[in-house]
């Protein structure tokens, strides 16, 4: 394929619409740069697939955004970090999009937990998320003397999704109380959704309670990865613009876009084939 590019742009990945509150807190931080929006809504929810199916996807959509003129794609999705990423960086960039790069979230996330010095993180995530036990291998790798309690919590994506919003309190209640009760220090909010609960969840645990929030963490990583490879910082345009693109659109997803990104946006469905 060829590098050169349409327009330099950052790109912000998801396989749904979560994303958007990534791509939301990386505007207000950065907000003169060219972004450029992805959500698969085609393929959600990704924790239902196969890893060679999550693979596939987001192989799909990485060549969509860099045909797009993406030089760097920040893949807010974490069940696709988990699935997908290490191999599209080791092998899939090097053969179809040499001098582009694809960044995650895990690792940053807990870059943060880490230095914040906390021995005993909470970490709730999406089932998938929960039995690919990424997290607990990246930290194992960064800091091996820190424990790491882990809740899937299904039901919390549906209830944003949905405007479930008077169920919340009770379910989070649910999820949350074991984890109090094994001593966690923090709690990491390990889906792109899971901001929209930051107030919902220090209901539960407690105004003062330490949140590991990605919509918070991102924009900052992104902001040092850019100071450090100035050859990416370079090539993104600043021309304040941004395009959102789903690969299916429904009333629903409109809907919940507005709600998840805090405006009303147009949203373009792609010619997705995958």
């Amino acid at each position: 394929m060829s590098t050169s590019a349409i327009s330099g742009k950052l790109g912000v990945f998801d396989s749904g619409l979560g994303g958007l509150l990534i791509a939301r807190a990386v505007r207000d931080e950065l907000p003169d740069l060219d972004m450029f929006y992805m959500g698969d809504t085609l393929h959600l929810p990704y924790g239902n697939r196969s890893d060679h199916a999550i693979y596939e996807y987001t192989r799909q959509c990485m060549d969509f955004m860099f045909e797009q003129g993406c030089q760097l794609i920040v893949m807010a999705c974490n069940t696709a970090s988990a699935a997908a990423l290490q191999r599209l960086q080791q092998t899939y960039l090097a053969n179809a999009w040499p001098g582009r790069n694809i960044i995650g979230v895990v690792v940053p996330t807990l870059e943060v937990a880490i230095e914040c010095g906390y021995k005993k993180l909470g970490l709730i995530g999406t089932n998938y998320i929960i039995k690919s036990n990424i997290f607990a291998e990246e930290l194992t790798k960064l800091s091996p003397d820190i424990e790491i309690i882990q809740k899937a919590t299904p039901l919390l994506v549906p209830l944003i999704e949905n405007d479930g919003g008077q169920w919340t309190k009770s379910v989070l209640e649910h999820y949350l109380a074991g984890m109090q009760e094994q001593g966690m220090e923090c709690l990491i909010l390990g889906c792109t959704h899971y901001p929209a609960l930051k107030s919902q969840i220090r209901d539960v645990l407690g105004d003062d309670f330490p949140l590991i929030s990605q919509d918070e963490i991102i924009p900052k990583k992104l902001i040092q990865y850019l100071n450090n490879n100035q050859e990416y910082a370079d090539n993104i345009n600043k021309n304040r613009k941004i395009e959102f693109f789903v690969s299916d659109l429904t009333d629903n997803y409109k809907q919940a876009a507005l709600r998840i990104y805090g405006e009303h946006i147009n949203i373009t469905q792609t010619e997705f084939h995958g």
